[in-house]
């Protein structure tokens, strides 16, 4: 009688006559090295044109529709006009402290203290106005300005949006600030006379 049973090792099989079919062997491919191809790069005799960067003179910034009073702004503009900016910005941070007040005119009543005149404390708009000094700073950096001075300080009414129920208008202003070096601002001629324009030093 014949051994149905599967023999379990090698050897056994080897006794019995059973081959194996070998398994398919996978061809591996040669590992030849490619030689790496040389590309000659044409160097470029046309170099990419560099923009020369033109220094700037002056520094602006513009703020648009801001939620504070027109009233307010001219004033402010007034106060900050012909100063550095970070004086203007000192001055600003007074006005927040109530320390110092915005000289205004018309009917508004004196502040009390030292050297204080009829204004107001314009917290809302003067802190509206240290955001544009700030940036304004800035441009004037990035545009390596030296003692930049704020020549131009506008403000003009935007436009105004009405309330919930259509009855008030909300306030909103145009400001714009602009700055330019110190060596720049030169002596003008009024009415045949030469005038210097004032330079605050505080």
């Amino acid at each position: 009688m014949t051994n149905t049973e599967k023999p379990t090792t090698k050897t056994e099989s080897k006794k019995q006559g059973i081959v194996e079919t070998p398994k398919k062997q996978i061809k591996q491919k040669p590992l030849v090295k490619k030689e790496e191809k040389k590309v000659e790069t044409k160097k470029e005799d046309k170099k990419k044109k560099e923009t020369p960067k033109i220094k700037k003179n002056e520094a602006v910034v513009n703020g648009s529709s801001l939620p504070i009073s027109t009233k307010d702004s001219i004033f402010i503009c007034k106060f900050i006009k012909y100063k550095k900016i970070e004086n203007a910005i000192a001055d600003l941070e007074q006005v927040l402290l109530h320390k110092k007040a915005v000289p205004m005119k018309g009917e508004i009543p004196h502040k009390k203290g030292k050297g204080m005149s009829s204004g107001r404390f314009a917290n809302k708009a003067v802190g509206y106005f240290i955001r544009l000094l700030k940036s304004l700073q800035a441009n004037a950096n990035a545009n390596d300005l030296n003692e930049p001075i704020i020549v131009e300080a506008v403000a003009n009414f935007a436009s105004r949006p009405y309330g919930k129920f259509g009855r008030v208008q909300k306030k909103r202003s145009h400001v714009k600030i602009k700055a330019i070096e110190k060596k720049l601002i030169k002596t003008r001629s009024k009415n045949g006379r030469k005038w210097n324009i004032f330079i605050h030093s505080n």
